[in-house]
C-alpha cells in the first residue's frame, strides 16, 4: 500500500498500524538525528499531497485484513512532518468512525501554533510531538527548522493545545550527546515542560540512523540524568522489539519498502523480519532490494541500515557547512 504500512513495533504504541499522509521527506524540520535522512528543502506549507479518500480507503482495507488483536493503535506518521497535509482533521475522524482502535498523531509539533491545527488535533486519542529543547539557539542547532517555526512558536503552540486538549499529550525528548544531555540543558527543557504540562515525557534516543554521521545517543548516565531532571512523569522509553507486519501487500518487496521509508531497519532486524514471513528466501529478497534502485544500505554505529533510495545520508563524518556552531564529535 502507498499510504499505509505494517503494523510495526512501536516503542510506545504496541503493534501500530501506520498512516503516512506526505511524501518523503516533506518537513519543516531538518534535525540532526532524522532516521529519514535530510530535508530538501524545508516545506512549510499545508497541502494535500495526497487525496484523502485514497488514504481512508486503503486504512478501511488494511483493518479489514487484520483480526482484532494485531493492532493496538492507528497512528498518523508521516514521512516528515505530519501536520503537513491540510486534511489531517478530516482523515484522523473518518479513522476514528472506522475503528475503535485508538488513534495517534506523531509530530513535531511545530504547527500548534495555528488554531485549525490544534483543532485538527483534538479528535485523536494521543498526540505525541517533540521538545528537544530549551531555548531558541539549540532549538535551531537541533531541529534546524523553517525560519517561520520560531522556538517562542513552538511553546506557544505546546502550551495552547495543551490548555484544550483532552486526550493523552506524550512530549518526546530525543537526547543527542553533547547537545541536550547536559545538566544544563535538561534543566532548560524541565522548565519549559512545567509550562507545558504533559501527561508524559518520553526520553528517546536515535537508533535508527542519523541522518548526521556525528550524531551519539547518550551513554546510561546522560540517560538517568535526563530521567533525573525532567521529573517524575517522565521515563526512557527503550527501543521497540516485535514483529514487522509484511501482509497485505502484493509482495515483500513491496512491503519492506514501504516500511523502511518510514522506518529504516538494522540488517539482522530486517533479515529476522524476511525470515518470519519467507523463510528459507531471505537472500534471494535481499539480492532483490538491493537491485532494485529503491533502497540503500546506511551505515551508522558500526551497523548496516536499510532505508529507502531517496533519503540522503552524508558520509562525511564533520560537515561544518550544515550548522557552523554546532560541536564537533569524535
Amino acid at each position: 500500500m502507498k499510504y499505509v504500512f505494517g503494523p510495526v513495533p512501536s516503542r510506545r504504541l504496541g503493534q501500530s498500524l501506520g498512516i503516512d499522509p506526505v511524501p518523503l521527506k516533506t518537513c519543516n524540520w531538518n534535525c540532526v538525528y532524522c532516521q529519514l535522512g535530510r530535508t530538501r528543502p524545508l516545506t512549510n506549507e499545508r497541502k494535500d499531497f495526497y487525496s484523502p479518500e485514497e488514504i481512508i480507503g486503503q486504512v478501511k482495507e488494511a483493518l479489514e485484513a487484520h483480526k482484532p488483536g494485531d493492532i493496538d493503535w492507528v497512528t498518523f506518521i508521516g514521512s516528515g512532518e505530519t501536520t503537513l497535509h491540510a486534511s489531517l482533521g478530516v482523515m484522523i475522524r473518518e479513522v476514528k468512525a472506522l475503528t475503535t482502535l485508538p488513534v495517534a498523531v506523531i509530530t513535531n509539533g511545530s504547527l500548534l501554533y495555528l488554531p485549525e491545527v490544534r483543532q485538527e488535533l483534538a479528535a485523536a486519542d494521543a498526540v505525541l510531538p517533540t521538545l528537544d529543547a530549551g531555548n531558541a539557539k539549540l532549538y535551531r542547532k537541533i531541529n534546524r527548522p523553517h525560519p517561520a517555526i520560531t522556538f517562542n512558536r513552538i511553546m506557544d503552540g505546546l502550551i495552547s493545545f495543551r490548555e484544550q486538549y483532552q486526550g493523552k499529550l506524550w512530549i518526546e525528548v530525543m537526547l543527542v550527546r553533547g547537545l541536550n544531555d547536559t545538566e544544563q540543558a535538561l534543566k532548560e527543557i524541565a522548565a519549559k515542560l512545567k509550562h507545558i504540562q504533559p501527561d508524559e515525557i518520553h526520553i528517546v534516543q536515535p537508533t535508527r540512523p542519523p541522518v548526521e554521521p556525528w550524531v551519539q545517543p547518550p551513554d546510561e548516565e546522560g540517560l538517568l540524568r535526563a530521567q533525573a531532571i525532567l521529573g517524575a512523569n517522565a521515563m526512557v522509553i527503550p527501543p521497540a522489539d516485535g514483529t514487522f507486519d509484511l501482509s497485505g501487500t502484493e509482495s515483500l518487496e513491496e512491503a519492506i519498502v514501504g516500511i523502511i521509508t518510514r522506518h529504516p531497519m538494522r540488517q539482522e532486524e530486517l533479515e529476522r523480519t524476511l525470515n518470519h514471513w519467507s523463510p528459507g528466501q531471505v537472500s534471494q529478497v535481499l539480492a532483490k532490494l538491493a537491485a532494485s534502485g529503491r533502497t540503500q544500505v546506511v551505515e551508522r554505529y558500526g551497523m548496516r541500515f536499510w532505508s529507502a533510495a531517496p533519503a540522503f545520508y552524508p558520509n562525511e563524518t564533520h560537515n561544518h557547512a550544515v550548522d557552523p556552531e554546532r560541536p564537533v564529535h569524535q
